[in-house]
């Protein structure tokens, strides 16, 4: 600090001045100095020294639009107060200003603070580390003490409530039954089986215990309806954004603090795009329908077909972490996925991409007995010149239902009503 070299200069001239001259002053005046800067250099060590700091984390999860909370308690656990403390914190959450200044600390007291977050960006962020930082009365030295323990906390990208969307195929008449087992109960009885430990009470047969003198169980498949896959296109070269214009005061100066967007998502394709997928998947699953989930970022992504919350929550926390960096065409990805599927399930498609070449595989699909439905990320309202007009056409011609979503729409309307090809 510029203090302590002032000092050490004053100590210097102090030294030369009793050497030279021989005069008491000049060695009170070393002497002083000298005990100054060692009982500064002890207070500014006891200050980060014997202080405790705890960091609790309500939950690891949170979601765009929601609140991520923490609480800090600073305890003084030396025998002398603290005359002023700083705790620096280095987490990765956007806008999370969990750093505070505490003035003065008595020993074994305490100080706490609540930090509350409006997640602005899906994704998994380090919470942590933290610093303690203090020093003495005079400003000589300035100590740091580092302290290491994190957690993590994940968003889950923004999901709005559907009142409608799409028609799949296993709503009608002749839906095949799916021959698959599932820990769910539904009205299908598969079987039965012994009873295993952690099986439901309510999952009991009861006559075929009478009969055998040993708990069984009964197994359950799921019910005649089709499969739902959401498909998100992760190819990079497909996505755009706009850059964010940060509102100015009337002097062009921006804020201190940065000022609330009306909408929760940036301007990105990729951000409405996973939205999009994640409010879709939550209204299937809603439905009472197994729901999956592949994608193509940098590495391929599937969630195999489940249902419950269990498996949104597996769906949702695949999107917060998902990026789009991936180099595999949509067309591509659906040739491949699509040949997987059985009939009667269902591919949601979302995109940004113009490219008729996976309206026409979609077309491909649907005379196999899988439904396909696309949604399309207008990227034309996003800074791109390419325009969403041609891919609806293209779509309508095939006879697949399609939707519209353009920069600040509502995902909520624009996923009720299919889009009309212009």
């Amino acid at each position: 600090m510029k203090n302590s070299g002032v000092i050490l200069v004053i100590l210097a001239v102090a030294a030369a001045g009793a050497l030279i001259t021989g005069k008491p002053i000049f060695f009170n005046l070393g002497y002083s100095l000298l005990g100054i800067t060692l009982v500064s250099y002890v207070w500014a060590w006891y200050n980060v020294s014997w202080v405790q700091v705890d960091r609790e984390t309500l939950s690891g999860r949170s979601q765009v639009g929601k609140v991520a909370e923490e609480r800090f308690v600073l305890r003084n656990r030396g025998l002398l107060p603290k005359l002023w403390l700083e705790v620096r914190d280095h987490s990765e959450l956007p806008e999370h200003r969990a750093s505070m200044v505490i003035n003065s600390l008595a020993p074994g007291g305490e100080h706490g603070w609540t930090v509350r977050t409006t997640c602005r960006r899906r994704g998994r962020y380090r919470l942590g580390p933290l610093s303690l930082i203090s020093g003495d009365p005079f400003g000589l030295f300035l100590r740091c003490r580092e302290l290491t323990p994190v957690s993590s906390i994940v968003v889950f990208p923004l999901v709005v409530d559907l009142p409608t969307f799409g028609a799949v195929s296993g709503e009608l008449a002749g839906g095949g039954t799916l021959h698959r087992r599932t820990h769910y109960v539904t009205t299908n009885v598969a079987g039965v089986r012994e009873y295993y430990p952690g099986d439901s009470f309510n999952r009991i047969h009861w006559p075929s215990t009478a009969r055998t003198g040993r708990l069984i169980v009964k197994e359950f498949e799921l019910d005649p309806t089709a499969d739902v896959w959401v498909c998100v296109d992760m190819e990079r070269a497909v996505h755009v954004e706009r850059p964010v214009q940060e509102p100015r005061d009337a002097h062009g100066e921006l804020p201190v603090l940065p000022a609330r967007r009306a909408t929760a998502l940036d301007p990105a394709t990729e951000e409405y795009a996973v939205a999009a997928a994640a409010s879709i998947a939550r209204y299937f699953i809603r439905q009472k329908r197994a729901v999956g989930l592949v994608a193509y970022g940098e590495s391929r992504e599937v969630v195999q077909p489940d249902r419950g919350e269990r498996q949104l929550s597996k769906i949702l926390e695949t999107l917060a972490v998902l990026r789009a960096t991936g180099r595999v065409s949509i067309d591509r990805v659906l040739a491949a996925e699509g040949s997987l599927l059985g009939r009667n399930s269902v591919m949601v498609v979302v995109t940004p991409s113009t490219d008729r070449a996976w309206a026409s595989v979609l077309r491909d699909l649907s005379r196999r007995g899988v439904r396909g439905i696309g949604v399309v990320i207008d990227p034309e309202g996003f800074g791109s010149r390419e325009q969403a007009g041609g891919i609806l056409h293209a779509l309508a011609s095939a006879g697949i239902l399609a939707y519209r979503v353009r920069e600040g729409d509502s995902l909520a309307a624009a996923l009720a009503a299919p889009a009309l090809p212009s």
